[in-house]
């Protein structure tokens, strides 16, 4: 934007001046003098008003879909080419697609963050030799419930079977694969039991209480499931709370005898 001023002069040769709001400037319209420099535009913010220019742009493509994604969203003129899209699609891309559409589903129903569902596609690109051979399904529940691990919010694995037709087995197996070539470490128990103790609505005190007894029994402990540990500790933690087993029970995605089995091994 520039603005012509007439009320001064040039000081050299008095000609007109012309401030170029873009380049913070006052030159001379005649011998091109730069009267000033570094000006800063203490006028109003540039706005659009036209309907056309309004429009909001579509959002950022995430770098986990696929390259060449078509979809059909404006109207009978794109079906066609949609459905062309479908029939030239390479075996990689189509697979892709399925997975992610399996995900996509999983993550709706047990209510996932969008960071996990990202890292679960991003984690099907990497790894895609790992998992070959597997169903869709299978390999979804594998990569949500090892992207939540990763991403510090781990859930049980009942929360994603309960979603998918998925085997457990099966589920198992591809996770195992994707944490050895991962190279992950054991999570902190701390984890568990505050995911847990989030679940129930357990208070500080007794999240300490439950960690410290995890600590002490850490070797009697050791390969034991987490979740189930994490769950006898705060109902161990909690002095037996009437109605608090069931719900650790459910929250832990196991049963109430397994919990009392890991809480009669705990020394308090």
């Amino acid at each position: 934007m520039v603005r012509v001023e007439t009320c001064v002069g040039c000081p050299a040769c008095g000609g007109p001046l012309v401030t170029d709001l873009r380049r913070g400037e006052v030159v001379c319209a005649q011998c091109g003098l730069v009267v000033a420099e570094a000006m800063v535009d203490t006028g109003p913010e540039w706005r659009v008003f036209e309907k056309e220019k309004r429009v909001r742009t579509a959002p950022l493509r995430l770098v986990v879909k696929t390259d060449m994604a078509v979809k059909a969203e404006h109207g009978v003129q794109w079906r066609r080419l949609a459905r062309f899209h479908r029939e030239t699609l390479h075996g990689f891309e189509r697979r892709l697609a399925k997975i992610g559409g399996e995900i996509r589903r999983v993550k709706e129903c047990a209510g996932l963050a969008q960071s996990v569902v990202e890292a679960a596609e991003s984690l099907v690109k990497r790894f895609f030799e790992v998992v070959a051979g597997f169903p869709p399904e299978v390999v979804a529940v594998a990569v949500l419930w090892t992207a939540a691990k990763v991403a510090g919010v781990p859930r049980p694995l009942e929360d994603f079977l309960r979603c998918s037709k998925a085997s457990e087995r099966r589920v198992k197996r591809v996770a195992w694969r994707l944490k050895e070539v991962m190279k992950l470490g054991r999570l902190s128990i701390e984890d568990y039991v505050k995911m847990l103790a989030a679940r129930v609505n357990l208070p500080a005190p007794v999240v300490k209480a439950a960690v410290g007894l995890l600590e002490r029994n850490r070797r009697v402990l050791a390969g034991k499931n987490p979740w189930v540990s994490a769950a006898a500790a705060l109902w161990l933690a909690s002095l037996k709370k009437l109605g608090l087993l069931k719900a650790l029970a459910e929250a832990a995605g196991t049963t109430t005898v397994s919990i009392r089995k890991a809480a009669g091994r705990m020394r308090v």
